[in-house]
């Protein structure tokens, strides 16, 4: 398990992307129960996932103690267990794995958003919930992040403000 992969971010299309890697030691189906089952997204997605997954489908995103408005999303794209790409609230989220090695599998998680000054802090945001995806994935007992300030998420913040990533936009607790 390769941990504390830092994402990357680019211009894709006119928007603002972040890519993520993570070389997990679980199989692609393993992975995609994790990414697609609400039972196993409260572990490590910031939000309650409800919904039908099929392409067009409804999305629902709820936020613990209502500490953010509820979200609706689409389904764009679904393709099991390969591919899931799905809008979150004015966001475009896409998961993508693929077969590595002999029972591990390579996931690719790419956010596409509109304000650039969001990307340093949304990108230890989406950092802190991949470490929560993994941790869950081996075994360890996690729940989903909330949007608090916490160390962990202050230390990437800075990181990724170091690694260039634009920032400016209001953080938790501001």
């Amino acid at each position: 398990m390769l941990g504390g992969m830092h994402g990357t971010y680019e211009i894709v299309d006119d928007r603002s992307a972040l890519t993520f890697e993570r070389r997990l030691a679980h199989s692609v189906e393993r992975v995609w129960r994790a990414v697609t089952e609400p039972a196993e997204l409260a572990h490590w997605f910031p939000s309650a996932v409800s919904g039908d997954l099929t392409p067009g489908g409804t999305l629902t995103f709820e936020f613990p103690g209502g500490e953010m408005p509820t979200m609706q999303g689409e389904v764009i794209e679904v393709d099991p267990p390969r591919s899931l790409a799905f809008t979150w609230g004015d966001d475009m989220l896409r998961i993508e794995l693929e077969p590595d090695a002999e029972d591990g599998c390579v996931l690719h998680f790419v956010v596409l958003f509109d304000d650039a000054e969001r990307a340093s802090r949304d990108a230890a945001g989406w950092h802190v919930c991949l470490e929560r995806l993994e941790q869950h994935l081996g075994g360890t007992a996690t729940q989903a992040p909330t949007s608090d300030a916490t160390p962990d998420w202050r230390a990437l913040y800075e990181e990724y403000q170091r690694r260039g990533l634009p920032a400016g936009a209001p953080l938790p607790g501001d």
